[in-house]
């Protein structure tokens, strides 16, 4: 099968060859798979162009192979659900979990030439701005960071996007490119210092968009406020990116303040991965079919287990480094599932956890003796502060001096009397 067909899923020969027969005529190109299991292996070959599903087969129902797709990151094509009997609800829940449109049998022969043609319209826009901030997750989180982009979208001055490093700076940026329309971004840095209007001539009524310019020499930096001064005139929308904190670049003696203060007036952070962690587990999944999809890497699925060690891992790279530990996984893999602890060796070589003599605590103790022992450390540190006068130690601490001393003597922490009594 190929990126281009478009998969008919039906267990009648003849609905199957008829569908077929139809859409070759119109100059589709078309595969056939007769139940689940072949579907399943064909879209685990390839992401096909359009799939049009039977509801009720004999090894397994529609809404059901629809709902493993979409569980495994695979709904990333549209999905026409057909059936000759199927209640409303079994087409409201095929809607909900993210079928296209609903055809009932037998189907019309405009009825299904409309539906597939708005169906393949709509796969044709899948690198439009709202699918591809759709790759970003769905958490609260990046419901505002959407909304936020929505609310600049008419201004016309320049937008600077920050965030640490990884957290998707491109995906975002193109929220603000129209179809049709160029796209520009240097092929290498040296462009924006010595041909800036060579830029600006390419990227005429599209976007030019400026990787990482917390990074940029003195002389981009000067390009760049050129650019900034002929904007208007070419029509160009500038989106720029920078994952340094804007505080850091505003000491930088390398760091020409006027470029900041001209970039400031429409900021947009994007969130780290870790704010919305929740998004992992689909964000993992959808990553990992793209990359079979694109022949990056064999099939391989990830187990729960693999999916919660990642879920628990912080991300400092963010949404990159996310991709980049998938893909690694996926071409490393010796089975067809990747389980948590291929996933743990991986980023165990990205932690930096300190060890327990250099913390001073030892976090495979029972919580209960930890706990014990960071209090006692508290006090200890505290009653050295105060030099031993308990009554500011007390004070300090929150606690009356009865229920200080007798919390002191449970813990086994020492102190003077004579610091008691004053």
């Amino acid at each position: 099968m190929r990126s281009s067909d478009i998969l008919i899923v039906d267990d009648e020969v003849g609905i199957r060859e008829l569908l077929s027969e139809i859409l070759q005529d119109e100059g589709y190109t078309v595969a056939l798979a007769e139940n689940a299991e072949v579907a399943r292996q064909l879209r685990n070959q390839t992401r096909p162009a359009l799939v049009l599903l039977d509801i009720w087969m004999p090894d397994c129902d529609g809404v059901t192979l629809l709902k493993e797709w979409a569980k495994a990151g695979q709904l990333n094509m549209p999905v026409v659900m057909m059936s000759g009997h199927a209640s409303i609800d079994t087409a409201v829940e095929a809607t909900r979990i993210g079928a296209f449109d609903f055809l009932e049998k037998p189907i019309a022969l405009q009825k299904l030439l409309t539906t597939v043609q708005r169906a393949m319209k709509y796969a044709d826009m899948q690198g439009n701005q709202a699918l591809n901030l759709d790759r970003l997750g769905k958490s609260p989180v990046v419901h505002e960071l959407k909304r936020a982009l929505e609310r600049v979208v008419p201004v016309k001055s320049p937008i600077l996007l920050t965030g640490e490093p990884g957290v998707g700076f491109e995906l975002v940026a193109r929220f603000f490119h129209q179809a049709n329309t160029p796209w520009v971004t240097p092929n290498k840095p040296e462009q924006l210092a010595d041909a800036p209007l060579e830029l600006l001539q390419k990227a005429n009524n599209g976007v030019l968009y400026l990787p990482d310019i917390g990074s940029q020499p003195r002389r981009a930096q000067q390009g760049l406020l050129f650019l900034l001064s002929k904007l208007e005139r070419y029509n160009v929308r500038l989106v720029c990116s920078c994952s340094r904190p804007l505080q850091e670049l505003l000491v930088d003696p390398a760091c020409d303040n006027r470029l900041l203060t001209a970039l400031s007036s429409v900021i947009v952070p994007i969130p780290s991965l870790r704010e919305h962690a929740d998004d992992i587990v689909e964000l993992a999944q959808q990553l990992l079919a793209e990359l079979i999809d694109n022949k990056q890497v064999p099939a391989h699925r990830l187990t729960t287990a693999a999916l919660n060690a990642l879920r628990q891992y912080d991300w400092p790279g963010n949404l990159e480094q996310l991709r980049s530990i998938i893909k690694s996984l996926a071409l490393t893999a010796d089975s067809d599932d990747i389980d948590a602890p291929e996933v743990n060796k991986v980023l165990a070589q990205f932690r930096q956890e300190k060890p327990p003599e250099e913390s001073g605590f030892d976090f495979n103790l029972p919580l209960r003796e930890l706990r014990e022992q960071l209090e006692r450390r508290y006090f200890e540190y505290h009653i050295g502060l105060e030099n031993g006068n308990m009554s500011r130690v007390a004070q300090k601490v929150g606690l009356e001096r009865t229920h200080l001393y007798r919390k002191l003597k449970q813990l086994g922490v020492k102190f003077s009397r004579r610091g008691a009594e004053d």
